[in-house]
């Protein structure tokens, strides 16, 4: 049985820039933190895998340990990155309830597709499960996201690049690894994958689109969809042939795959 597993932050929908940004500001603001990320600061944030990881990377800065009054303590400092958490995570979900994070083009087209064919599909992320569920639920309909096991948080010891995540979707759902195709739009989600021993397939952001991704399969700017502009291919080591937008047959290709999509599903690139 084939299988496609996406991760959830920049993958199925924009939330970094406008979901995970402003809810972390937020909470800076709530709790009388004195910093405040720029959209810079944050991109360098990015290379640290998880919410409460990237808080705790204050931290490390000995004016903010000082003006914030930051006990030394850790089960103290673990205790304050807990409650600054919860906090960043219903900011977040107050966010994503208020329609102001854009799902990805072509993420519930082709999650719809891999369904009606009987793929197996799966979201892994490091993100607070509550966050991913809620953005799954945004981008695909609600009905079609009780259908997908979703793996985030701290259900693993390490985060991304760490392949942890990955190696327990395999486990957890019997996933074949040559089975298997994961959706990433990072660096280190795509050393996660395939450090897992699993191809990937990226889809960039305006975060990660300067990183280098010599692992992946297939690298494009987006999915894409029918009624948008032709998708961009960036790099391309595989057997995909993708035209306007990305289809089910060029996932499969991906996986080695002859595409069996019909012509007529596939429109030449700058068609509808």
């Amino acid at each position: 049985m084939s299988a496609l597993v996406f991760d959830c932050d920049g993958v199925l929908a924009d939330t970094e820039r406008f979901g995970h940004l402003p809810a972390f500001n937020a909470t800076f603001a709530e709790h009388g933190l004195p910093v405040r990320w720029s959209e810079d600061d944050y991109g360098e944030k990015l290379a640290i895998g998880g919410g409460k990881e990237r808080m705790a990377s204050l931290f490390q800065d000995p004016e903010f340990v000082r003006s914030a009054g930051i006990p030394d303590d850790d089960a103290a400092r673990a205790q304050l990155l807990a409650e600054w958490h919860r906090t960043k995570t219903a900011r977040f979900r107050a966010l994503v309830a208020a329609g102001e994070i854009p799902a990805r083009p072509g993420v519930a087209r082709l999650v719809a597709e891999a369904l009606d064919d009987g793929w197996t599909v799966a979201v892994a992320s490091t993100s607070a499960e509550e966050s991913v569920r809620a953005v799954l639920e945004h981008a695909v309909g609600a009905g079609t996201a009780a259908r997908i096991p979703v793996f985030a948080g701290d259900v693993v010891p390490a985060k991304k690049p760490d392949p942890a995540i990955y190696d327990l979707v395999l486990q957890t759902l019997d996933l074949d690894h040559g089975d298997t195709l994961v959706v990433e739009d990072s660096r280190n989600g795509l050393l996660a994958a395939t450090g897992a021993g699993l191809p990937c397939l990226v889809t960039v952001n305006g975060y990660t689109r300067h990183e280098p991704f010599d692992e992946a399969v297939l690298v494009v700017s987006e999915l894409g969809d029918p009624d948008r502009p032709p998708i961009e291919v960036l790099a391309n080591r595989g057997g995909a042939q993708p035209g306007h937008h990305v289809v089910l047959g060029d996932a499969r290709a991906c996986l080695g795959r002859p595409d069996r999509t019909p012509s007529t599903d596939r429109p030449e690139r700058g068609t509808a």
